[in-house]
């Protein structure tokens, strides 16, 4: 079978005579988003055929238009957004492909392969809610602008139905991998594994905002760390004393790199041990105290640190390549013409 591949790009510039990655200029912040270059009439260009459906232009176009914007942004010139809109019409059409090609696998059922009106009527009485606000004009006035009649709504409701429910019943759950698979991999990926030096940090700030100087900011500060000295946890003054947002979270920080925190607060924090506070440390901003409830030191990380997440890759890539075959076979068995 002959292939005859084109780009909606080649279509766009054979009626216009422009470059569409040239006709969007930088704009301000809060412009209109740019003209997508496929809002030209196409409903009759036939991209492909699968099984008994026919793929136009006009489905294509209405899966990247909302992509094109990060697309122009992304371009570093002409020929690159060229490359990269070709990638992605490529990649959108065999989506659309895919998934047609799953919904003619489930139909093929005769038994089974349909699903029951009421599921259909509950996913569309949640789509009303969830996309319309519940409010059936704005369904009704969607349709109109996408030509779709409630039938055909309906329809797309219950083949997107049917795509999902297939694709679950392929990924492939409870996958179980060896701990022999999972050493292996360790050992050949050690470098994905490497981890920056990090603390774990809760702060108290003290604000200029009654009026305090900073003396009396850092003998205050000084006051709530003898405090924490004489054993009361850090967790607790931040809620009772700390003048900030995150005040009633304990001063709670979150794990942080070196490189995310200013150099007068990234020095001292990191010279401390697991468990240990700063002295107050003085700033236009006010006065800080950083406890250190936890750290991580710089270097690869064990395979017991690690073992999970290495479960969850391998688990997630043999999911992937029962999937990839079981696509393959539908893209063998199936009926596909390109044009």
């Amino acid at each position: 079978m002959t292939l005859r591949r084109f780009s909606i790009l080649a279509l766009a510039l054979a009626a216009t005579g422009t470059a569409a990655w040239a006709q969007t200029p930088a704009r301000p912040a809060g412009a209109p988003a740019p003209d997508d270059g496929l809002n030209l009439r196409y409903a009759d260009g036939i991209i492909a055929i699968a099984e008994d459906k026919v793929i136009t232009v006009a489905d294509v176009r209405e899966e990247i238009g909302p992509l094109l914007p990060q697309l122009q942004r992304d371009a570093l010139n002409e020929k690159d957004y060229n490359d990269k809109l070709q990638s992605l019409e490529d990649n959108v059409t065999q989506n659309i492909i895919d998934k047609i090609l799953i919904i003619h696998e489930f139909r093929k059922d005769e038994k089974h392969g349909h699903i029951p009106d009421g599921y259909i009527d509950d996913a569309m009485a949640r789509e009303l809610t969830d996309r319309f606000d519940g409010d059936r004009s704005k369904l009704l006035a969607y349709l109109r602008t996408t030509g779709k009649t409630l039938k055909d709504y309906r329809n797309d409701v219950e083949e997107n139905m049917i795509y999902y429910y297939m694709l679950q019943q392929h990924e492939k759950s409870g996958t179980v991998v060896s701990p022999v698979r999972i050493e292996q991999f360790y050992k050949e990926n050690k470098d994905q594994f490497y981890q920056e030096d990090q603390v774990y940090l809760r702060m108290i700030q003290l604000t200029h905002a009654n009026g305090d100087t900073d003396a009396q900011l850092w003998a205050k500060a000084d006051g709530i760390l003898s405090r924490f000295r004489s054993g009361e946890k850090f967790e607790d003054l931040a809620k009772q004393l700390s003048e900030d947002s995150r005040r009633s979270k304990g001063g709670d920080l979150g794990w942080r790199k070196r490189s995310e925190l200013k150099p007068e607060f990234a020095d001292p924090a990191f010279a401390l041990k697991k468990g240990e506070c700063t002295l107050p440390i003085l700033s236009s901003e006010g006065c800080f105290l950083l406890f250190v409830q936890d750290r991580k030191y710089a270097g690869i990380q064990s395979l017991n640190d690690v073992r999970d997440q290495i479960e969850g890759i391998l688990s997630t890539q043999i999911k992937s390549a029962d999937q990839n075959r079981w696509l393959e076979r539908l893209r063998r068995d199936g009926y596909v013409k390109h044009f």
